[in-house]
């Protein structure tokens, strides 16, 4: 059940990222403008993070155990039954498709579906993320993409011109409901000698665990599959970044021309943007150290001169749309 949920959703996040590969946005750091990237990119980080979870998703399913070694693990009553109990234990287990445990007492030993569940918190982890920061993107100071609203669906009990992010904000609730879980799985490693009843309860809520992960994939698929992206909203918050965005290639340049208190230079300078209103490019003309360095760092670095690369913010997007 897990495996294709998650792979339909892989498949469309992937479509995502290709589809928004030269989209430019505004990168984010501590809730704060960055420098430049494409909204293919910042889908791509979780294209990758959550593929990589499938993986081993794969392999830890593959590597679920059972056991036909009766009550202690020691094989004492099969022992009486058949000349080879071990024997008979895989060929059993061959039918459900397990290997058997190396080392079961009354039980398999935990550490294999210990291992399962802990690499599905970290997909469910990498799923609530990503919820959040859609999340996020829909505020309205923000409004880069957007949930689809049905014709007749209500986004607010009170305000009707709302349309709330409720199926992100859903997944990222189910995290928080089930992700505190693992500690359970944990504690159900201990048990006393060869069995006791310790997991009798909390081993029951495996399964309710899976289906609502399985909930949150599911609700999240449909989130990206008819999600709206506002490229005109993420290039007006690049305008709005302003040439500030630049602050940083302005830094590294002028660092590599020799200018040993490149940083100090630059801080300053945009001190006097915020409290001027004047444009970096205007503050940094200024300082005449600065912009030799500039011009000349990106002549040989980007083929341009500083007024054309202050023209478009876009252009200091590194190498996001080709990764």
């Amino acid at each position: 059940v897990l495996l294709p949920l998650l792979a339909d959703l892989e498949e469309s996040l992937a479509r995502l990222a290709r589809a928004e590969a030269d989209t430019p946005q505004i990168g984010r750091t501590h809730g704060q403008y960055a420098v430049p990237i494409t909204f293919g990119f910042a889908v791509a980080g979780y294209v990758s993070r959550l593929g990589k979870c499938i993986l081993r998703l794969r392999d830890r399913a593959a590597d679920l155990r059972g056991k036909l070694s009766g009550a202690v693990g020691a094989y004492n009553a099969g022992s009486l039954l058949v000349a080879d109990p071990e024997a008979l234990e895989r060929e059993f287990l061959a039918g459900l498709g397990l290997a058997p445990s190396d080392t079961s007492t009354q039980l398999v030993e935990p550490e294999h579906l210990l291992g399962l569940l802990l690499e599905v918190n970290t997909a469910f982890g990498v799923a609530a993320n990503l919820a959040d920061d859609l999340r996020n993107l829909q505020r309205s100071e923000i409004g880069e993409v957007r949930e689809e609203f049905a014709e007749t669906q209500v986004g607010s009990s009170t305000m009707p011109q709302k349309r709330n992010p409720w199926n992100a904000e859903h997944v990222k609730s189910l995290w928080k409901a089930f992700a505190p879980r693992v500690v359970t799985f944990f504690m159900d490693q201990v048990s006393e000698h060869q069995r006791d009843l310790t997991n009798s309860a909390s081993g029951r809520f495996v399964a309710d665990y899976l289906a609502g992960f399985a909930n949150a994939v599911s609700r999240l698929t449909s989130v990206i599959g008819s999600l709206t992206v506002d490229r005109g909203s993420m290039a007006g918050n690049l305008r709005r970044a302003g040439d500030l965005a630049f602050s940083e290639a302005v830094y590294v340049l002028a660092a590599r021309s020799g200018t040993n208190d490149a940083h100090e230079r630059v801080r300053k300078a945009t001190l006097r943007v915020e409290r001027e209103g004047r444009p970096l490019r205007e503050v940094l003309a200024d300082d005449a150290v600065l912009w030799k360095a500039l011009d000349a760092g990106l002549r040989a670095a980007a083929g341009c001169d500083a007024a054309a690369f202050f023209a478009d913010p876009a252009k200091y997007s590194g190498r996001a749309a080709a990764r």
